[in-house]
């Protein structure tokens, strides 16, 4: 099957790298970074079933998501504060 061939998972990972370049947020970020997680355990030679790639996607992307988060994202004490309406002018 195509979820057991490891170049389709690190395929899958760059269409994901360029999806969070068009829209960034780190979310799409994530998902690429577990994606290539389970194609390189795939290029390893590590057989998995589909199930278990998708708990490794789904965990690595958690992990990878807080991550970026915690690095890239709002620092303490730091807010977004909206002076003006759109809809006053």
């Amino acid at each position: 099957m195509l979820w057991s061939v490891w170049w389709a998972w690190i395929g899958g990972a760059i269409a994901l790298v360029i999806l969070e370049i068009l829209a960034p947020g780190y979310v799409f970020l994530g998902f690429a970074i577990g994606a290539s997680a389970v194609g390189i355990l795939l290029a390893l030679g590590i057989s998995l079933s589909l199930p278990v790639m998708l708990v490794i996607l789904g965990a690595v992307a958690l992990v990878s998501w807080l991550g970026l988060r915690k690095f890239f994202g709002v620092r303490k004490g730091q807010t977004k504060v909206w002076d003006t309406d759109i809809n006053e002018m």
